[in-house]
């Protein structure tokens, strides 16, 4: 190959590099950073530790999300055959009961399909403490665009989404985004 040649190859090159960088910072925004909304509501049934809502909520069969406006708000999109939702289960536990009496309310958000899993049983087997509600039609996944499990969605006291995070989270990253909603 001549110079000429190798010079006309290396430019190409780097100029496919360059655009193929301009078109991940495009799409890193839709991925990373949630679109400044209101938080979709929904109505779900209550699949386990409605208690953990207060004594007042423990005998509710059903949650809606505009029934928490005032708290900050973690949704924790999951199902019982997801292993990465299976390994950050305990690390949202653990947030729910740290934050619990400072205004924070988590909600785990089953997407099994009628059949695939029971999401009461999962949460009683693993001591989980959360409320879990069941998302058995896939409405509130779909308005929350959850597209991959498992999925965390914050929701700020006054109901705005301020972050979304795919993928498993670790606790530091959590509470971080935690504080941001408060």
């Amino acid at each position: 190959m001549n110079g000429d040649a190798r010079s006309t190859q290396t430019t190409l090159g780097a100029l496919g590099l360059v655009l193929l960088l301009l078109a991940g910072f495009a799409v890193l925004p839709r991925i990373f950073v949630p679109r400044v909304r209101e938080a979709p509501d929904f109505t779900l049934d209550l699949v386990a530790n409605a208690g953990a809502l207060g004594a007042d909520r423990s005998a509710q069969k059903t949650l809606s999300l505009r029934d928490l406006r005032g708290s900050a708000v973690l949704l924790d999109f999951w199902a019982t055959w997801c292993e990465p939702c299976r390994v950050e289960a305990p690390i949202v536990d653990q947030v729910s009961r740290r934050w619990r009496d400072k205004g924070v309310v988590v909600v785990g958000v089953n997407t099994d399909t009628p059949g695939q899993g029971d999401p009461g049983e999962f949460t009683r087997a693993r001591g989980l403490t959360y409320p879990m509600v069941h998302d058995r039609t896939g409405e509130a996944s779909r308005a929350f665009e959850v597209d991959s499990l498992p999925t965390l969605v914050v929701v700020s006291r006054s109901g705005k989404i301020t972050a979304v995070r795919r993928g498993t989270t670790d606790q530091a990253e959590l509470e971080r985004l935690i504080r941001q909603a408060l």
